[in-house]
C-alpha cells in the first residue's frame, strides 16, 4: 500500500493500492493541467513582449517576475509529475516597488484598441502582465479547491499570494504612470461605509457575551 510524504494510505476502491505519480483526483488532473497550461502561455506572452519594453524599470520587473514564475512553473509540474515533494521549495515572491498609490485622477485621452501593432506600448505590455497575474491567482485558487494530492495543493495555494504580489507590483507601476489610475470616493462616503460593520460578539452557543 502506498503512502504520500505525509504518511497518509491512499487506496482505489477498484484498483487497489495507489502509487506517488497517480495519487491525483479527476478535477484535480483537469484543472491543474489548465494551471499549467496557463502558465506557459504567461511566460510566452512575457518573452514575446519583453523586446518591445522602453521603460527600463518594467523591463527589470519583467525579467525578476520572468524567472519567478519558470521557478514556480517547474516546481508545479514536477510534483505534479510525481506526487510527491519537489526537488526545490516554493518561494516568497517579494516585490521591489513600495505600496505609495497616488489617488485621484488625471485627464487623459480616452482608451480604444490599437489599430496596428507598431502602437504597442509600455502602458500596453505593463496591461498585459498585470491580467496574467490576476487571471493567474483566480485559476490557482480555485484549482488548488479541487486538488486531492497534498503536495500539489500546498504548491498551488503556496502560488496564490506570489500572484498577488507581482499583481499588485505591476499595478503600482501602472499608477505611477498614470496607466492604472485611482479613483477615490468622498470621504464622507468613504467612512460611512468602513464603518457599517461592527464586532460579532456571538458564542457558538447562542449566547452573548
Amino acid at each position: 500500500m502506498t503512502q504520500n510524504p505525509q504518511g497518509q494510505m491512499h487506496q482505489n476502491m477498484h484498483t487497489g493500492p495507489v502509487p506517488p505519480e497517480m495519487n491525483h483526483g479527476g478535477h484535480e488532473m483537469f484543472d491543474v493541467h489548465e494551471v499549467l497550461g496557463a502558465a506557459i502561455a504567461g511566460l510566452n506572452l512575457f518573452t514575446i513582449l519583453r523586446p518591445h519594453v522602453q521603460d527600463q524599470e518594467l523591463l527589470t520587473i519583467l525579467d525578476r517576475q520572468f524567472h519567478f514564475m519558470q521557478e514556480e512553473y517547474n516546481i508545479t509540474s514536477e510534483c505534479f509529475r510525481t506526487g510527491q515533494d519537489p526537488s526545490k521549495h516554493t518561494q516568497r515572491y517579494m516585490m521591489k516597488e513600495n505600496n505609495d498609490f497616488i489617488f485621484g485622477m488625471k485627464p487623459s485621452p480616452p482608451k480604444k484598441p490599437m489599430q496596428t501593432a507598431n502602437e504597442i506600448n509600455d502602458e500596453v505590455i505593463s496591461g498585459y502582465l498585470l491580467g496574467v497575474h490576476k487571471s493567474g491567482a483566480s485559476l490557482k485558487a480555485m484549482s488548488a479547491l479541487e486538488t486531492t494530492n497534498p503536495v500539489v495543493r500546498r504548491v498551488l495555494a503556496d502560488s496564490v499570494p506570489n500572484c498577488i504580489e507581482m499583481a499588485y507590483e505591476m499595478s503600482i507601476y501602472q499608477n505611477k504612470h498614470h496607466y492604472y489610475q485611482m479613483p477615490q470616493l468622498a470621504q464622507q462616503d468613504m467612512q460611512q461605509i468602513s464603518n457599517a460593520f461592527a464586532p460579532s460578539h456571538i458564542q457558538p452557543n447562542g449566547m452573548t457575551q
